[in-house]
C-alpha cells in the first residue's frame, strides 16, 4: 500500500518544544505524533520542525535560521510528497527584523515558488499554510522572548491569521488557524502545552483528510 506522505515544515512547536524547559514533548504529545495516530496507516507524517526557524530571514546573530534555505533540499530528500504542511511565523516577529504579519505571510509566496520547481521526484504536493498560535502575555516574564520579541509581540500574533487567511486566499491554497485551536503555554509564552497539541492534531487531521482523501 503506498502511503500518502505529509511533510511538517515548522519550528519549535512542530518541533514540540515544552514550555519552559527546553526539552522536547514525547511523540504521542507532540501534534504531528497525534496527527499520524489519527491519520492511521495509509499515512506517514514527517517531522521537520527546528527550534528558531524563521519564514525566509537569517538572522543576523544567531544565522542558520532560514527555513526557505533548507526547504528545497528538505523536500527532495523526503520524496515522494502528498502535502506540505508550513508553520512558521513566530520567529519573524523578532524585534531586530522589524516585519508585520502582512509582511510575514506574503512571504510564503517564496515556498510556493520553490515547490514549483521542485523535481519531478518530489511529486506535486498540496500546500497547507497553517497561521501559528498567538504569542501569550507571559512571554514578557521570561527573559529571553521578552528582549527577543520586544514590547508588542501579543498584538502583532494577533494578526497572523487575518494575513495569512488573506494571503491563502491570493495564492489559491488552503488555510487553517492554530490559534483556533492552540495557545501558546503561559510557562514561557511562546510554545503550546500538551491539550494544544492534542486540539491542533485534531483539527489538522481533519483538514488532511479533506485535501487528501
Amino acid at each position: 500500500m503506498k502511503k500518502k506522505r505529509i511533510l511538517c515544515f515548522g519550528d519549535s512547536n512542530t518541533f514540540g518544544e515544552v514550555p519552559g524547559a527546553g526539552v522536547r514533548h514525547p511523540e504521542d504529545v507532540r501534534w504531528t505524533g497525534i496527527l499520524q495516530k489519527e491519520l492511521g496507516d495509509e499515512y506517514q507524517v514527517i517531522e521537520e520542525g527546528y527550534g528558531g526557524r524563521t519564514t525566509v530571514f537569517d538572522d543576523e546573530i544567531e544565522g542558520r535560521l532560514s527555513g526557505l534555505k533548507y526547504f528545497g533540499p528538505c523536500c527532495e530528500s523526503q520524496a515522494p510528497l502528498d502535502l506540505i504542511i508550513l508553520m512558521l511565523g513566530t520567529n519573524d516577529l523578532k524585534a531586530r527584523f522589524g516585519v508585520d504579519a502582512r509582511t510575514i505571510a506574503f512571504g510564503f509566496q517564496r515556498y510556493l515558488n520553490a515547490v514549483n520547481n521542485l523535481p519531478a521526484s518530489v511529486g506535486k504536493p498540496q500546500v497547507l499554510l497553517v497561521s501559528p498560535v498567538k504569542i501569550h502575555p507571559a512571554y514578557k516574564n521570561h527573559p529571553l522572548f521578552h528582549d527577543m520579541f520586544g514590547e508588542y509581540a501579543v498584538e502583532r500574533s494577533g494578526k497572523f491569521a487575518e494575513a495569512y487567511s488573506e494571503f491563502a486566499e491570493t495564492a489559491g491554497i488552503p488555510f487553517l488557524d492554530a490559534a483556533a485551536y492552540g495557545t501558546a503555554d503561559p510557562a514561557d509564552g511562546v510554545h503550546m502545552g500538551p491539550e494544544s497539541h492534542r486540539r491542533l492534531a485534531e483539527a489538522m487531521a481533519k483538514k488532511v483528510k479533506e485535501l487528501l482523501g
